[in-house]
């Protein structure tokens, strides 16, 4: 478990280099005092461990840069991969005092330790507005924000490239209604071309935050994260949210959304799939909510998952074990 005395920790992603597990975490100082402002002070911690379960904090990945800069405010959640020249590429969400951190981009760092990174200078992946909601940033449009955010890379299931998948919205339907799964393209990491979405906007969902695609045992799944107050009034009668999970046939979709089933309650976000070195499928997530309600901020133990096989229509479910 990793929890900091100084600081709120959230969301989160992982690197294993093959002796020891990396976790990037937002992170924002407790001296706020008021958890709902840590989202425009977050920075990027850093901390490894052996086991997932014991940490040891390193000095943070990255924080916002000086302006101007598409990430001068805020740094937010992102993944990383090995790339093919054996460096690390880490792709996170960067926000800017222009637009007053309204407008989500995505940028990436490069590290050849996981200790130092060197940024890129300008966003590498922008949401289309062919496909994606855009706002307008004279501010004439109530406030609204972009969803262009959280990438999760991995590469090509055959080899051709790498694949990234974005927490974005769609220009249509209610606000609560309109999550998709954003989807861009490259072929050697450094440059991307935005497509469609992958899924469709009308699932009960305005946000698919945090996604993975893990295959899990062999079988794809995809994860995600979403609230109850992000959530349309009839998926809300399904519970009140947390971690979402959804069986596919490959690491590609299809993505039929509406069919994701929770994996959690409120109290745990932002899931992360990972094995451990025993092989065990396990879950990891931010510490979300304790039993009043109170936002905790830290990084839970690690969690069993199994698949379990339901009989009839719906097929297999994943769960974390016992439930």
């Amino acid at each position: 478990m990793l929890v900091l005395a100084d600081a709120w920790t959230w969301d989160f992603w992982l690197a294993d280099d093959g002796e020891s597990y990396h976790v990037f975490f937002l992170r924002a100082s407790r001296a706020l005092s008021d958890p709902h402002r840590r989202h425009r002070r977050a920075g990027v911690g850093h901390a490894v461990s052996d086991d997932l379960r014991t940490w040891t904090l390193l000095p943070d990945a990255l924080v916002h840069s000086d302006p101007p800069a598409f990430d001068d405010l805020a740094t937010w959640t992102g993944s990383v991969v090995r790339a093919p020249d054996r460096s690390w590429r880490m792709f996170y969400t960067g926000l800017s005092h222009a637009e007053g951190g309204r407008v989500q981009r995505i940028g990436a760092a490069r590290s050849d330790d996981l200790l130092t990174w060197t940024r890129t200078d300008s966003p590498l992946v922008l949401a289309d507005p062919r496909w994606y909601h855009s706002i307008d940033t004279r501010g004439n449009d109530g406030g609204r924000e972009q969803a262009w955010r959280d990438p999760w890379v991995f590469p090509d299931p055959g080899g051709e490239g790498w694949h990234m998948l974005v927490t974005a919205g769609a220009d249509v339907g209610e606000p609560v209604d309109r999550g998709v799964i954003g989807h861009a393209r490259s072929a050697d990491l450094d440059t991307w071309v935005v497509g469609p979405p992958l899924s469709a906007p009308g699932a009960g969902f305005g946000e698919l935050e945090v996604l993975q695609v893990q295959a899990v045992e062999g079988r794809p799944v995809l994860l995600f994260s979403c609230l109850a107050q992000w959530m349309s009034p009839a998926r809300r009668r399904s519970g009140p949210g947390g971690i979402w999970a959804l069986p596919c046939e490959s690491a590609l979709g299809p993505f039929d959304v509406a069919a994701a089933r929770p994996l959690t309650g409120p109290d745990l976000y932002a899931g992360r799939l990972t094995q451990d070195r025993d092989g065990q499928w396990v879950l990891l997530a931010f510490r979300n909510l304790d039993e009043h309600g109170a936002f905790v901020g830290g990084l839970s133990d690690p969690i069993p998952v199994t698949w379990r096989d339901d009989d009839g229509e719906r097929g297999p479910t994943l769960s974390v074990t016992g439930s």
